[in-house]
């Protein structure tokens, strides 16, 4: 039977109605668990398949039969096999024809082939209306319930009634169907579960160069120089001293890089004069990472925090102490307490401690869960400049006292 508006909100449907008869090509993995979660939802389903007898391992209440029989039992088939292996469904082009052939395949690499897979089913067979779906999520997703894994399917396709029949049965399998446009839009929809991290790259490679600069520059000043100087010997520095000088900077250079490109894109169109022209390539990737700049930086601060609590108790800080008082008993010396001295270091902590903590409150207002419950004016108030300033002031305490520009 036909759909109706009702199939947007299947909870509300009756039990013991029947849905449609769904086709599927292919008794792999992700067919049997897409099978499975439609007969769930009271579809009919009959698999397609080159051996009917020697198919096994399939959901109960499927019926198996070959593809030219499976074919005209309904008018959505869902293509559950490779690419490679598309070929047969040249001799089904008569069978096929004004039919609605919902692809599901990934490639191995990203931009495999010239064209999607979507886009040379639609050469295989012209006469059927092909959409792309259902390639974003896994077998492990439809298995493991509403509450796991993403629920997200990208829909894309020329015709917009088959596209909305698919996106009634993703409404109906409890997903949620994004309309992705026509099925120019299916290459990039067969490289997104391709891509690794594809927003970090520019943040891993900044982060790591930072590390690296600081570090060779950390080396020759904490460990080279003291050996060439008083043939001194501070490799052990390289352990945690070291990466503790590392991360603040990286930290704070990194959430500087977070805001400014849009300082930069401001000053861009007060000199062209307009907003509606397009940002250079770099400066338009800038802005996209500002949030993976914030998170690495975000990252940076917390190991730190980490590293900086291990200090009482490493064994350099806790042989220095220990000589320190046995020196100062056997000489009978003590050092005068500094008020001041105090007053600086206990400030410098403390505004330590509220620059981090507004900072993991500036991380969490980005998550997507909590950013979507606040408006402009919160998130604005939650923007790190006092956390800024709260750095700056306890960057200016420590140089007032001379720590910074002391070597370790």
């Amino acid at each position: 039977m036909e759909k109706t508006s009702t199939d947007a909100f299947p909870s509300t449907m009756n039990s013991s109605e029947k849905q449609e008869t769904v086709c599927i090509f292919g008794t792999g993995d992700f067919g049997r668990s897409l099978a499975l979660k439609m007969l769930q939802c009271d579809y009919s389903i009959v698999f397609g398949s080159r051996n009917p007898q020697k198919s096994s391992l399939l959901p109960n209440g499927a019926e198996v039969l070959s593809y030219s029989e499976a074919a005209q039992k309904s008018d959505i088939i869902i293509i559950a096999v490779h690419r490679e292996h598309y070929e047969f469904l040249k001799e089904l082009t008569e069978v096929l024809k004004g039919k609605i052939l919902v692809d599901i395949s990934n490639n191995l690499k990203i931009n495999q082939y010239p064209e999607s897979n979507a886009e040379y089913l639609v050469q295989l067979v012209p006469g059927a209306h092909v959409v792309k779906a259902f390639n974003t999520i896994s077998a492990w997703a439809l298995q493991s319930g509403a509450l796991d894994a993403n629920r997200q399917v990208f829909v894309c396709g020329n015709d917009s009634k088959a596209k909305q029949r698919v996106m009634d049965i993703v409404r109906t399998l409890g997903l949620t169907p994004l309309d992705q446009g026509s099925l120019m839009a299916a290459k990039e929809i067969e490289n997104y579960p391709l891509q690794l991290f594809p927003m970090w790259k520019f943040p891993f490679y900044l982060s790591a160069i930072l590390c690296v600069f600081f570090f060779f520059y950390c080396v020759i000043r904490d460990i080279i120089y003291p050996y060439v100087n008083g043939k001194k010997d501070s490799t052990f520095r390289l352990a945690i001293s070291i990466p503790n000088r590392i991360f603040p900077i990286a930290a704070l250079t990194l959430l500087a890089l977070v805001y400014l490109p849009g300082v930069t894109a401001a000053i861009l169109q007060l000199y062209r004069g307009t907003k509606y022209r397009r940002f250079p390539d770099w400066l338009d990737h800038w802005l996209l990472c500002r949030k993976q700049l914030g998170l690495a930086a975000l990252g940076f601060a917390f190991l730190h925090v980490l590293y900086t609590l291990v200090i009482p108790i490493r064994y350099y800080v806790r042989w220095t102490l220990k000589n320190r008082t046995i020196t100062q008993a056997t000489a009978k010396t003590e050092d005068p307490f500094s008020t001041s001295t105090a007053w600086l270091n206990d400030s410098y902590i403390a505004l330590g401690i509220l620059g981090f903590f507004l900072f993991v409150l500036l991380g969490i207002t980005s998550l997507p869960s909590v950013s979507n419950m606040v408006n402009w004016r919160e998130f604005r108030f939650v923007q790190p400049t006092p956390w800024c300033m709260a750095e700056r002031d306890s960057s200016v305490l420590r140089v007032s006292d001379g720590t910074f520009l002391q070597p370790t």
